[in-house]
């Protein structure tokens, strides 16, 4: 009976082992095309893991015959799944509550379960309401998440994580994810989410944190330091607005060219080939290239503590911050 849990938590290493590798490692072993959490936290696939251990293992000591048992194992482990694919279902139903006509709601980073809170709020509950989503660099999740808002019909802006105080003033509240919620009632989140917890305390704005109870972590962080080492890959800084005015530079260019006679317009066209074969092979446009001497630090995630959280919706119900470790008690009792 021991072996089997031993077995299970050698299985949730490997998958937490394997899932914080970068995608070039994996492409390897011709699996380019699986999802990785390089530059993520896995601090909610390791509580996720041991979460389902402790609900299906709970029957060893219910049941002698190891045959039942490992049926049971089976039938509770697919129970387990259930409970987490509608876990996001429930807490889209409780947040949505939260949100009301007119308001204005700024989003950090791409949550699925965020995303499922508001477009369920416009979709099925007709709210009216805008979004303001930081840019979420290094990844643009907030860029790519928008894109889903505007197809759901919410109105929908994108602006740079450091426009967050600028924009704060014309916010109701602020929706984020987690990637994991740990004992003190704080958070670990996409890098910014610390920031715009703070800030959003000082301007008088409600701080709601949407996160699955499978991500609930028996971690006690008390600062940045105490986060758990997480594989990052080197950042590159690239100036937009210079790319931007070389994007348009060429784009006249090559409307002027259209003008010139035939023998004219093939010289030019080679030669903007020949152009554009050198500049991608040098490098991309607008990129700063730093020296060697310079470190650069590019952490996936930050602390927020629950100081600055307002509530947290979870699928066991809306909670304060304080309630966490009495809900982390009964999940592994």
């Amino acid at each position: 009976m021991m072996g089997l849990q031993e077995e299970l938590r050698c299985a949730s290493d490997a998958m937490i082992q394997w899932a914080s590798k970068d995608n070039d490692d994996n492409s390897n072993n011709n699996q380019s095309n699986t999802p990785s959490l390089i530059n993520r936290s896995t601090i909610a696939l390791a509580s996720g893991c041991q979460l389902f251990m402790k609900y299906v293992t709970r029957c060893f000591l219910e049941l002698p015959d190891f045959t039942e048992c490992k049926k049971q194992v089976l039938e509770r482990g697919e129970r387990f799944a259930g409970i987490s694919l509608a876990a996001r279902d429930r807490i889209a139903e409780l947040g949505q509550e939260f949100i009301q006509d007119g308001q204005c709601v700024l989003v950090h980073g791409r949550s699925r379960v965020v995303g499922a809170l508001l477009i369920k709020a416009a979709t099925m509950y007709h709210k009216h309401f805008e979004i303001i989503v930081l840019e979420g660099r290094p990844d643009a999740g907030g860029c790519k998440v928008a894109k889903e808002f505007t197809d759901a019909g919410i109105p929908c802006s994108v602006v740079l994580d450091s426009a967050m105080g600028y924009v704060m003033e014309r916010v109701d509240l602020v929706v984020v994810g987690a990637e994991g919620v740990v004992e003190n009632g704080g958070i670990v989140n996409k890098i910014g989410t610390f920031a715009l917890g703070v800030v959003a305390k000082e301007m008088g704005k409600p701080f709601y944190v949407a996160a699955e109870s499978y991500k609930f972590a028996r971690l006690y962080p008390l600062n940045q330091a105490d986060l758990p080492d997480l594989t990052t890959k080197k950042l590159t800084f690239v100036d937009t607005a210079a790319a931007q005015s070389q994007s348009q530079a060429q784009s006249q260019s090559q409307t002027q060219s259209v003008s010139l006679d035939h023998h004219a317009a093939a010289s030019t066209s080679t030669l903007t080939l020949a152009s554009t074969q050198n500049s991608n092979n040098c490098s991309i446009p607008g990129l700063v290239v730093l020296p060697e001497s310079i470190k650069v630090e590019n952490p996936p995630c930050d602390f927020t503590p629950a100081k600055y959280i307002t509530l947290l919706f979870t699928d066991l119900g809306v909670l304060t911050p304080s309630a966490v470790s009495d809900e982390l008690i009964r999940l592994y009792q």
